[in-house]
This record gives structure tokens, C-alpha cells and sequence, in this order.
């Protein structure tokens, strides 16, 4: 398996970097193949601007979805944008590790979402239309492959629980593992998640670590979160907004958007699209 790891902390010697480091040596341990993008040794730009598209005119104003459609479609992005989309094509999986900051991910990590994700690449594909609405959540460019997040977290697990003030983890979450990666495609499995990292000593250090490996060796066989795909029959086309019809058990807010059939009707109802 090809596994690319997104990196995104600043400090060499921080608890991130160890767990990023037990990460690739254990998948590399397993025989996979590992590249990884380390944002901050990278000195990645994260802020999109004109100099990402080299062949839009001084004359015209910056647009950016248009731009970044023809810069994909023209082969007219710059090297570092390419270089990243080469590794998410190459990859069978995609990681994305970062500590919470402000109930979402660093600025880099988002950056480097906002200018590796192209339009034509990542978003804007495939025919919109009264059947279907795009090639996106569920289906793309970048169908066909896994994804997972590492993330370090200060507060309490908690603190971030079902009734937790700072809402439930899987919440914070979503616009990452649903909007940012199954929306081209990619299928996401559950996070791994640390909490209280900033009071971790060495010994639940090795406690963590252990179970950080025991992700990564079930990475290939884990089952994905169910997230409804778009265009498979339980939205409504062009408004895009779940079928009334639609069996939705006790869930509410995002929950509405994940699948509650069971394993063998959803296989069947996949196979009759």
C-alpha cells in the first residue's frame, strides 16, 4: 500500500512529531510505502493569491475557482501545488496529522488544502445536472482511496463528548473528514484522537504510541464512517437536501449524513446505482 502523511506542527521535538514518526515506521514496518509532507520543514505557503496561477493576466481579477480551473486544466500551476497533487494520485492513502487549534486545524494545513485542492481536480468535476450533481462526495478524482486524520488534542476527552462545552469531537471534525475528503471522493475512516497531550508523560506516551500502531496496522481492513454519498438516491437534485423519505433513525444535525442501513443493504443498494 502507498500511504501519504500530511504533517502539520511546527516543533521538530514535539509529542506530534514522535507520533508522526511511529506512524511511518510502523507502516513502513508492514511493507507499505510512505511519502511525507512535513508543511512546516516544507516552509509551505499557505495563502492562496495571484502567484499560485502564473498564467492568469495582471489584467484580469483574481477569481479563484476559475483560475485554478484553467491553472489545472492547463497544466499552469505552480511546482509545489503540482508536486502535492502527484502524491495524492500516487497514494492508495491519505493521512492528515495536526494538533486542534481553535477547534479545527492549523493554518498551513488548511492552507495547503486550499491550494493543492484545484478546481477540476478536487472540486468542480463531472456533469451537473437533474441525475447527478457533480462528481463529489462519494465519487472524483480522488475516489477509490482511504483516508484518516491523527489528531492531538490539550483539552479533555470530555470536554469534547456528546455533552461536552465544546461540542463533540465528531462534530469539529466533519467539515474536515466530509467536506474536505470525502467530498472528492476519498473514503474516511475514524480518526485516531489524543487527548490531554500537553499533560501526557512518557509512560501513556508508550500506552498511545502502542495503540497508534494498532491503527495503522488495521488501516487497510477498517471500515469507513458511512457518509452518504451524494448521488446514490438520498438527496434531492439540485437542492441537495436529504429525501424526506429517508430513513434517518434518532440521528439529527451532521449524523443525518451518515448511512444507517445496514452493511448488506448498503453493498446492495450501491450495486443497483
Amino acid at each position: 500500500m502507498k500511504v501519504f502523511l500530511v504533517f502539520a506542527h511546527p516543533e521538530p521535538q514535539s509529542l506530534s512529531s514522535a507520533l508522526c514518526q511511529v506512524a511511518v515506521q510502523e507502516l513502513e514496518a508492514q511493507g507499505h510505502e510512505v511519502r511525507v509532507s512535513d508543511l512546516y520543514a516544507m516552509n509551505w505557503k499557505c495563502n492562496i493569491d495571484r502567484d499560485d496561477f502564473p498564467l492568469l493576466s495582471k489584467e484580469l481579477p483574481l477569481r479563484v475557482a476559475s483560475a485554478s480551473k484553467t491553472g489545472y486544466s492547463s497544466h499552469g500551476l505552480t511546482e509545489d501545488v503540482l508536486a502535492e497533487q502527484e502524491k495524492l494520485l500516487w497514494a492508495d492513502t491519505v493521512i492528515l496529522q495536526f494538533p486542534l487549534w481553535w477547534f479545527t486545524m492549523p493554518a498551513i494545513l488548511k492552507g495547503w488544502v486550499d491550494r493543492v485542492f484545484s478546481c477540476g481536480f478536487a472540486y468542480g468535476v463531472g456533469e451537473h445536472n437533474d441525475k447527478r450533481w457533480g462528481d463529489r462526495y462519494g465519487e472524483g478524482i480522488l475516489s477509490g482511496k482511504r483516508a484518516m486524520l491523527i489528531v492531538t488534542v490539550g483539552g479533555w476527552a470530555d470536554h469534547y463528548s456528546s455533552r461536552g462545552v465544546n461540542g463533540p469531537i465528531e462534530d469539529l471534525l466533519f467539515p474536515i473528514q466530509h467536506g474536505i475528503l470525502f467530498y472528492p471522493g476519498l473514503e474516511v475512516l475514524p480518526p485516531f484522537v489524543l487527548y490531554q497531550v500537553d499533560k501526557m508523560g512518557n509512560s501513556m506516551f508508550d500506552t498511545m504510541a502502542e495503540q497508534l500502531r494498532e491503527r495503522v496496522r488495521n488501516i487497510q481492513t477498517a471500515k469507513p464512517i458511512p457518509y452518504r454519498r451524494q448521488n446514490y438516491g438520498d438527496y434531492y437534485i439540485p437542492s441537495m437536501v436529504l429525501r424526506e423519505d429517508i430513513d434517518t433513525g434518532a440521528a439529527t444535525g451532521f449524523t443525518l449524513h451518515r448511512e444507517v442501513h445496514n452493511d448488506s443493504e448498503q453493498i446492495h443498494k450501491y450495486k443497483e446505482q
